[in-house]
């Protein structure tokens, strides 16, 4: 306060001169010197007459005296204000009807009654609606006592009675609502539907001078009294929003501008209210006002400013002065909540403009201290404020409990802002109506009721709904016991009358046009009714009583009620959306619901959300047990989130509101074991969100470091499910079992219980016992029903059921209407009876209902209150309900549990979750894992095969995860796989394949879907679309006969030469390390091979390497397989089923020495028990042994020798020498049993290394090794180099260290059995294979054709298929050796190369592989060996005129018991490594071969292909039985039909009947051998006859060969049908043929994805054009809700479904904006060659163009590069997007062409920058930007975090990066820093399309 001001005058006089300066030139005319207008009384004996300046207007007086307005005149009356009232007086003195139009407020309604109170006149008030119809304002039906009378309404009262109509709202009525008016507007005249006339009084007076009155009576004509005028008020309809003005309504009013009143007018006003404020202070807040209400302002969209809130604003700062203008505007004016960045600046900059940022100099009030009742004033109370550093007291009205003191209270925790807050609502609540705008779930409710609390009102919770109509809020219809109708008050009334606190909750979802009904009563405090009853504001009230001189009970009797003075209103609200349309269907996004009408209603308070201390605070005081660190974690998270401008994150932030958080704390405290990631995915409902958004919340949760503690014991953990002495236990949980009065109700299901079902029904059970309402939200089929009922079952709780559907309103929730003997009645709805009753209330579909129907749920559930449509409410607090009428107490047992499938595509339901996600405790349902779905299939399906089950549940989880991703739309639940379980178990004999077509059938037509499923299907091995007869086994050729060829002699004579001792050490070996690799997975696409024909292949799938690299080792244990490559050395391991691969880099262990040259060859062991999952890896040219945890990544050196440290002398160019010198090998037979043996090729040492003592013995030898085989494990089996001697060394079992054992080494001497011709021949077997074990004796028996029981080995080498050593090793004496010969010894076969079968390798083969690739199946009796395709008698395995397939070598599979020969063809490579010359080290053909499993070996070619082949007869058998079980019996014979019937006739003794000579087809007849279907006579499907006899008639059928075989002409027809439209499409367009297949090539590409795409926005589209009910119809259904108004014969009670209009006034919706900003640098074209990045950025490209063609009026696209050239090559504009396939390949090429010749250089920041600031410009329902780049950001010195900002700079614009994965792991750095659900790396770039299908579906479309 400047001191100045105060001395000299009063304030206002100083003010009022300033002022006079300042605005002498902005007035314009004539300054101040307006003609003053004075307002005379003038009495007189003729009667009393008011004259306003000139104008006279003589006084009647009332017949009404109680309808005349009071108290409307203030004393001070504005100059303005009498020039209206003038203006007013001189079209009523023309008789005229006058439109008062003018900015929101209730300044013209006031000036209307200011002249009513005058003049003395009547009124009948209206506020029109959109509700209102010609009923309202013509004459509506009563009943009394069984007749229906007219009553007249209020135009028609006022036309009689000559009073005056005041009609407030008509931009609110719906058209052609009005028009009922205009003829008693223009001539006075309207005709009724009781069949009465009115008439203008001049034609009546006329007629009365030639007729008496009781003619024009009998004629029912009235007179229309000549005082009756009209006064309109209403909206300027374009600013504003509503329905414009009829033209003919138009043009019959005058019309007045009434604005705001003049500056100097409103400022005395202002000075008068606030006497103790500085004018200074007033002037500002006026001129702020004042300049929001300009023309300006409203150009910028801003709303205009309440000015007419300014005096109650100023009351309080009259109040307490020292409250701060800073913390008052934002009551007037919330613009925080309703403006955008760009208002706020703008209002901003006027507050700095006119000083009223002044919040730095005074605090806020900070408490309330005290709440007592007044002394002074009755009906109020004291409230003490502290305010900054003094206590300030004021009074406020109160209720009618009396205050109680803050802090008082248990429930409620005092934080400090809410304390702030609460004492801010006390001083608006001194002059006026307040509204809380919050956040859903942040305790607005909870304020509120505390508020209340504190002033001892009591609260009327009213909750508004979108459809909700003015009656609803006001009064409704109901009838009385007689049968009369009457007019029931709402709450909102009587709460008026008995002065409580009415709580509006979600007034942001009523329409505008129904709240208006309620301005008059905010502004006021006075409303009309339905029936006539008039409420006024209470000192009117009584003024009005004192004036007539009558009671309460004489005014009640005329119906005037007056409001109690104490009443007030809280509204609460949802955030306005900033931004968003108002468009009248309420789509997901919200909309901007506060607007100027809105403003001058109510004083604003924003409840913020809690800061973290403060709700930590509030946390721990509302459950006080709840483990302090979840807590805090909890808060991390959820103000992380909140905290950021990414819509998705605030999106995530709102499930976790204060009110989620409480009920998470809740149950942490209860079961504090609980881990939060689970608490905030159940709270977020995570499982269904969109895969950006679930992105986003995982990222944001690893952030926070809260990990989901993945449950160790979860599948191993079994959930019990017990009842027990009346107690239910489900896994850790127990509650008591109900006791209910009504069996019956209680649900009984069959239900298979499985784990994942069961953890369910845990977690609600955890939540049922804190006594939460569930909500289950799921895919369709996964058990949601089951799940509850079985649920209900075990509690032995009764259920009612309620199924909601699009037609459900809130009264079919509530009560059914229905009418007997002319009374209406209410039946009581499901959910009536359970809340009396205390049952469970399971609703299900619930998002199918309209969301505006299922939030009256809210109140129910919130506070346990709903007022029912009969007038009676449910209560759940006891003290409430005692006393009161028609009160249904709710039952402390009643619960609600809802169902309702997942919100989005494809269930297209509304989003229940969104709506009223918060309010329940919500559990996610999903399908159950593998394992539980197995278990409960196998229950409904106990004969359907395993495997067939196993396959099912295969095929069905891809497809769903399938359906997670988007790539196809409908999700298969576990529903359909039951469908097809059962049907399997009814009919064993039914192909698999044909009963999955009962759930594929409904894509058969939609040719995408059914090649993702067919493939998807075949994948898992399900033959659909297979015959019978397609199997392709390999041809069986016969083995030569088995002879025997010689003996093996063990020598062990005394002679000492022949008996070696060898000396052996022991020492412990050197472990280096262990040194932690990572162990990547990857996912295994697995396929099934049998899916369209049956062969020895099971399934196949690719390694992860890189093309480079070479497979050199396979090996195998029980179900996992390993895979060593050696360029770069990497190990690989997968199992048979499993669902990945892990593999382990070894690069740093074996880096690449001198430029490459150096090949490293390894080879693997896998360990036995107690060492699983590790393995050995041995490198044969270094001898290095690395020992691998394949587990934790673990790697460990260990050391054989101590002397092999340093460096072999072969240093010296090594790979020079032609031969090079012997590699170190590694036997690994009993690697099972831990122990291997090392030995160098050509040297005389054996190393034994002992894995689980780590020792190795060492053992010295006399001779030179060529090679060793462990035939047994003290047995083996030693070759001499050069000579090829062979030797058996024995050793001890158990080699002690003490006695150092002795091993003796005996040679072996081999004779063969003299051949014919007597000569010796000598030559020496070299195995290539032989077995550590025995053959089985019954393989034995079966390979020799003998019964035999002997020890033996299975050898095989170059010469022979197979050999078996009997005897051999154990017997001593000579073993006998049998033989299979080969016609041909392997490695005398030269390499002729015949075609191109091997790819290169012929010159190349210089020395010999180093893997034999040979075999053996102990058990299936088989040896099995790859030999490359040249080896192989193809002319035998072929027929002459088949070409060979391209094979990469073929499997030579010899087996023993069958004497059979088998070639099975290898497919060949998709790749091979370039590094040629090393591959032939490996292996002589391009694969390699381990066994696997019992009858089975696997294949790995060099490409990293794996086969998985089953050899063994007998598994093979059964497998072709399974499979053709599986396709199941279609057998070509034709179906019959059969009808048993008793056809009555007694059977005569059976006979053989006559022969038809002609053999004519006979049915029935008695006579006739071989008929059908007669009775004694022999024939088919008689009855009674002796023997069935066909006769041989064709059964006419069209067999499924047939069908499936259409002419061949007729498919030639059709295909040149399709070829020649396709080359006219092209001659139109233009287009070469070249050019359509380079296009196709793009498209076919991304084809599914468009198709999805599309899809998608057909649904959408559709969705959008929904029709919506049409209420107040005259044909249709009949509305449940005008059951009365049908009652008393109106016609106007039906509704139908039909189009909406858009609301008038409401923006049109605007489409969707696109840009996609594609990469066309140099990089791209450069790398294009490895990943073919530039291709897949064309076909994104392509996607976009397609999937949007035909929806530009929905998506405005473009399409704009970016290189080193700069960031705008325009590719595609707005306005010229490509029509067809030309133009499209034209983008296209453009795009390859730019980014061939453009400079280098990286432009994506600019680009994304500049783009998202050029889209945020222009006008648009969304923005998107989509930016495809390879952008080496570290390269060009980016930051990722820079580009992150950039993502989101601007909250209006969504903005997604794609980056191509580049080198090493700098793309997932980048994800890391980047913003989680904008940014994807597509490592792999056929992920590109993908990717973007992804943010389509997940953002675009969720609320097209």
């Amino acid at each position: 306060m400047h001191s100045h001001l105060l001395c000299g005058g009063s304030a206002a006089a100083v003010a009022a001169r300033r002022m006079r300066n300042i605005l002498g030139s902005v007035l314009g005319r004539d300054g101040w010197m307006w003609r003053t207008h004075e307002v005379k009384l003038i009495s007189t004996s003729s009667g009393d007459t008011v004259m306003i300046g000139e104008v006279a207007y003589k006084l009647k007086s009332p017949q009404n005296p109680e309808l005349v307005p009071v108290k409307h005149i203030s004393d001070l009356m504005p100059q303005m204000v009498a020039q209206h009232l003038r203006w007013i007086m001189q079209k009523d003195l023309l008789g005229q009807d006058v439109f008062l139009i003018g900015p929101p407020g209730p300044l013209r309604r006031s000036i209307a009654m200011q002249y009513l109170e005058l003049t003395k006149r009547e009124v009948e008030y209206v506020a029109l609606s959109r509700d209102t119809t010609e009923t309202d304002l013509k004459q509506r039906r009563e009943i009394r006592s069984g007749t229906a009378f007219y009553i007249d309404q209020c135009a028609v009262r006022a036309a009689t009675k000559g009073r005056v109509l005041v009609l407030e709202g008509l931009e609110k009525a719906e058209r052609n609502v009005l028009p009922v008016l205009n003829n008693l507007l223009e001539n006075r005249e309207m005709q009724l539907e009781d069949g009465r006339f009115l008439m203008s009084a001049e034609r009546y007076d006329k007629l009365l001078q030639e007729h008496t009155k009781e003619e024009l009576d009998s004629w029912k004509i009235v007179r229309v009294s000549e005082d009756f005028r009209v006064i309109a008020l209403g909206l300027p309809v374009p600013k504003y929003k509503g329905n414009p003005l009829d033209p003919p309504l138009r043009s019959r009013f005058q019309a007045r501008d009434i604005y705001y009143l003049p500056f100097k007018d409103q400022l005395e006003l202002l000075y008068a209210a606030g006497p103790n404020v500085a004018a200074e202070r007033v002037s500002q807040l006026l001129s702020l006002a004042t300049t929001l209400c300009s023309q300006e302002s409203s150009n910028l969209g801003l709303p205009d400013f309440p000015v007419d809130n300014l005096l109650p604003a100023l009351r309080i700062l009259n109040a307490i002065p020292t409250l701060s203008s800073q913390q008052l505007i934002p009551r007037l004016y919330p613009y925080k909540s309703i403006l955008g960045k760009d208002g706020h600046s703008a209002v901003e900059g006027v507050l700095s403009r006119f000083e009223l940022f002044d919040g730095h100099r005074q605090p806020a009030p900070s408490a309330i201290l005290n709440v007592s009742a007044s002394k002074e004033l009755e009906g109020h109370a004291d409230v003490t404020v502290h305010v900054g550093d003094k206590d300030i007291t004021f009074q406020v009205p109160v209720g009618t409990k009396g205050p109680r003191s803050p802090n008082s209270s248990s429930t409620f925790v005092n934080t400090p802002s809410h304390c702030q807050l609460l004492a801010e609502m006390m001083q608006s609540h001194m002059v006026k109506d307040m509204c809380l705008i919050g956040a859903k779930g942040c305790g607005k409710s909870v304020i509120a009721r505390e508020f209340a609390e504190m002033l001892g009102y009591s609260i009327e919770p009213v909750m508004l709904y979108q459809d909700m109509t003015a009656r609803d809020l006001l009064q409704q219809r109901y009838t009385l016991p007689n049968g009369d109708t009457a007019w029931r008050p709402s709450p909102l009334v009587t709460a008026a009358i008995e002065g409580k606190l009415l709580i509006l909750d979600a007034i942001h979802t009523v329409n505008l046009g129904t709240l208006a009904v309620l301005s008059r009563l905010l502004h006021d405090r006075e409303l009309d009714l339905y029936d006539g009853s008039r409420l006024l504001r209470w000192d009117r009230y009584q003024t009005l009583k004192q004036q007539l001189q009558l009671t309460d009970q004489q005014l009640q009797e005329r119906s005037i009620f007056p409001v109690h003075p104490s009443f007030r209103v809280l509204a609460l609200a949802e955030l306005p959306v900033v931004g968003a349309t108002s468009s009248s269907s309420s789509s997901s996004k919200g909309q901007q619901w506060l607007g100027p009408e809105l403003l001058t209603m109510f004083l604003y308070h924003a409840v913020t959300p809690l800061a973290r201390a403060e709700e930590m605070e509030l946390i721990q005081g509302l459950t006080p047990n709840v483990p302090k660190e979840a807590a805090e974690q909890l808060l991390h998270l959820t103000h992380s989130l909140r905290k950021t401008n990414d819509p998705t994150a605030q999106s995530l932030a709102s499930s976790l509101s204060t009110r989620q958080l409480l009920r998470i704390s809740r149950r942490l405290s209860q079961y504090p074991e609980e881990s939060i990631a689970h608490a905030v995915n159940k709270a977020c409902l995570s499982r269904f969100l969109p895969s950006l958004a679930r992105a986003s919340l995982d990222k944001s949760l690893s952030n926070c470091s809260i990990q989901d503690k993945p449950d160790p014991a979860e599948h191993t953990r079994d959930h019990p499910c017990v009842v027990k002495d009346g107690v239910l236990t489900i896994g850790s949980v127990s509650a008591p079992v109900y006791k209910p009065d009504q069996k019956m109700k209680v649900p009984d299901v069959l239900f298979y219980d499985n784990p994942q079902h069961m953890m369910v029904m845990e977690d609600m059970l955890k939540d049922f016992q804190l006594g939460e309402h569930l909500l289950l939200v799921g895919n369709q089929g996964v058990g949601k029903n089951k799940i509850v009922d079985r649920f209900l079952h075990l509690l032995n709780r009764p259920r009612e059921y309620l199924q909601l559907h699009r037609d459900t309103t809130v009264q079919t929730l509530t009560l059914q209407p229905s009418v007997r003997d002319g009374i209406i009645t209410y039946e009581d709805s499901p959910l009536v009876k359970a809340v009396k009753m205390g049952h469970i209330l399971v609703i299900d579909e619930a998002d199918k209902a309209p969301t505006n129907v299922t939030c009256i749920l809210k109140t129910l559930v919130e506070s346990g209150e709903m007022i029912l449509a009969d007038g009676r409410r449910i209560i759940a607090d006891v003290r409430e309900a005692e006393g009161r009428p028609n009160t249904i107490m709710m039952h402390p047992d009643f619960r609600m549990i809802v169902l309702a499938n997942r919100p989005g595509f494809p269930f297209l339901g509304n989003d229940f979750f969104g709506a009223l996600g918060d309010i329940f405790s919500c559990h996610a349902v999903d399908n159950p894992k593998p394992q539980a779905e197995l278990a409960m299939l196998k229950q409904y399906g106990p004969d359907v095969p395993d495997g067939t089950l196993q396959k099912l549940v295969a095929a069905f989880g891809e497809l769903r995860s399938m359906a997670d991703q988007g790539t196809i739309s409908y999700p298969y639940s576990t529903r359909e796989v039951v469908n097809i379980v059962k049907h399997l178990q009814k009919f064993p004999n039914e192909g698999l394949a044909n009963v999955v077509r009962n759930v594929f059938d409904f894509d058969s037509y939609n040719k995408d879907m059914r090649e993702v499923l067919i493939e998807a299907l075949h994948k898992h091995g399900i033959p659909i679309g297979a015959k019978p007869t397609s199997v392709k086994l390999a041809k069986e050729l016969p083995l030569p006969d088995v002879r025997m060829t010689g003996h093996w002699t063990i020598n062990q004579g005394g002679n000492a030469r022949r008996k070696l001792l060898c000396p052996t050490e022991t020492h412990p070996i050197d472990i280096k390390g262990p040194v932690f690799l990572r162990v990547q997975s990857f996912p295994c696409s697995r396929q099934e091979s049998r899916a369209l024909s049956f062969s020895e292949e099971k399934a196949h799938w690719q390694i992860p390497m890189n093309e480079v690299n070479i497979i050199c080792d396979v090996t195998s244990t029980d179900d996992t397989m390993y895979v060593a490559t050696c360029n770069p050395v990497s190990l690989y391991s997968m199992k048979e089923r499993g669902e990945t691969i892990q593999c382990m880099e070894l690069y740093d262990v074996f880096p690449r020495t001198i430029s490459g040259v150096w090949q490293p060859f390894v080879t693997v062991a896998p360990l036995g028990s107690p060492l699983n999952g590790q393995v050995v890896l041995h490198e044969e040219q270094s001898n290095t042994v690395l020992h691998l945890d394949m587990v934790t990544g673990a790697v460990r050196r260990l050391m054989l020798s101590p002397d092999s440290e340093q460096t072999p002398s072969r240093a010296s160019n090594w790979w020079n020498s032609k031969e090079q010198q012997g590699g170190h090998k590694m036997c690994r037979d009993f690697a099972h049993k831990n122990w291997l043996l090392f030995y160098k090729e050509d040297g005389n040492q054996l190393e034994v290394l002992d894995v689980l003592e780590g020792r190795v013995h060492a053992i010295s030898l006399p001779i030179n090794l060529k090679s060793v085989f462990l035939v047994a494990e003290d047995r083996w089996l030693l070759l001499e180099s050069n000579t090829n001697k062979k030797f058996l060394l024995t050793k001890p079992m158990h080699m002690a260290a003490e006695d150092s054992g002795v091993c003796q080494l005996h040679s072996i001497s081999e004779e063969s059995v003299s051949s014919g011709h007597g000569v010796r021949s000598v030559e020496v077997s070299v195995p290539q294979m032989l077995s550590s074990e025995q053959l089985p004796n019954e393989n034995l028996s079966a390979a020799l054709d003998q019964k035999i029981v002997s020890p033996n080995r299975l050898l095989a080498d170059t010469s022979s298929f197979a050999q078996i050593v009997v005897g051999f090793p154990d017997l001593m004496s000579p073993n006998e050796v049998y033989s299979f010969k080969r016609p041909a010894d392997l490695s005398e076969m030269k390499s002729s190369e015949s075609g191109g079968h091997a790819f290169f390798r012929a010159s190349l083969r210089s020395s010999t592989a180093k893997r034999d690739n040979c075999v053996s199946l102990l058990s299936a009796n088989q040896v099995v060996r790859a030999i490359p395709p040249n080896k192989v008698p193809i002319k035998e395995v072929y027929p002459k005129d088949v070409t060979p397939p391209m094979t990469a070598a073929y499997l030579e599979v010899t087996d023993l018991t069958s004497k059979k020969l088998k070639y099975i063809p290898v497919p060949r490579s998709m790749t091979v490594s370039p590094y040629t010359s090393w591959l032939s080290k490996v292996s002589e053909s391009d694969v390699l071969i381990a066994a696997f499993g019992s009858g089975s070996v696997v294949t790995v070619d060099m490409g990293g292909y794996v086969r998985v082949w089953e050899t063994g007869l007998d598994t093979l058998q059964r497998s072709l039985m399974e499979w053709r079980n599986m396709i199941g019996t279609e057998d070509g014979r034709p179906i019959q039909i059969t009808i048993q019937r008793d056809s009555g006739l007694d059977v005569s003794a059976p006979k053989h009947g006559k022969f038809d000579p002609n053999n004519a087809p006979h049915v029935g007849g008695n006579q006739w051998a071989g008929g059908t279907g007669g009775r004694d006579t022999a024939g088919l499907g008689g009855k009674g006859g002796p023997y069935r006899l066909d006769a041989g008639h064709k059964v006419y059928q069209v067999s499924q060969a047939e069908k499936d075989a259409v002419p061949e002409e007729v498919r030639r027809a059709a295909r040149e049908m399709a070829e020649k439209a396709f080359k006219d499409r092209l001659k139109e367009i233009d287009m070469s043929e070249y050019d359509a297949s380079t296009y196709e090539r793009f498209s076919n590409a991304v084809r599914r994805q468009v198709q999805s795409l599309r899809i998608i926005l057909d649904s959408l589209q559709a969705k959008g054009k929904e029709r919506q009910w049409l209420k107040n119809q005259s044909l249709g259904e009949l509305d449940d809700t005008k059951i009365i108004d049908g009652l008393t014969g109106e016609k106007a009670i039906y509704k139908r479904r039909g189009e909406l209009d858009p609301e008038l006034g409401s923006p049109q919706q605007k489409p969707k904006r696109l840009r996609v900003l594609a990469d066309v640098s140099g990089s791209m074209y450069r790398f294009n060659g490895v990943d073919g990045r530039l291709e897949r950025s064309m076909e994104a490209v392509c996607m976009v163009m397609e999937a949007l063609e035909n929806y530009e009026h929905k998506f405005k696209y473009d399409i704009v590069g970016h290189s080193g050239d700069g960031y705008d090559i325009e590719l595609v504009t707005v306005d010229r997007v490509p029509k067809n396939n030309k133009q499209r390949l034209k983008v296209l090429k453009t795009m390859h062409a730019h980014s061939q010749f453009c400079m280098s250089g990286d432009y994506t920041l600019e680009g994304t920058e500049a783009s998202i600031k050029e889209l945020a410009r222009e006008e648009a329902d969304e923005h998107f930007v989509v930016v495809l780049s390879d952008a080496n950001l570290e390269r060009y010195g980016i930051r990722p975090e820079r580009f992150a900002q950039v993502l989101t700079s601007d909250p209006q614009v969504n903005a997604f990066a794609i980056f191509i994965g580049s080198l090493g792991d700098q793309a997932e750095r980048l994800q890391r820093t980047l913003p989680a659900g904008r940014s994807f790396v597509a490592m792999d770039t056929k992920q590109i399309p993908q990717i973007l299908q992804q943010i389509f579906t997940s953002t675009m479309l969720s609320s097209a």
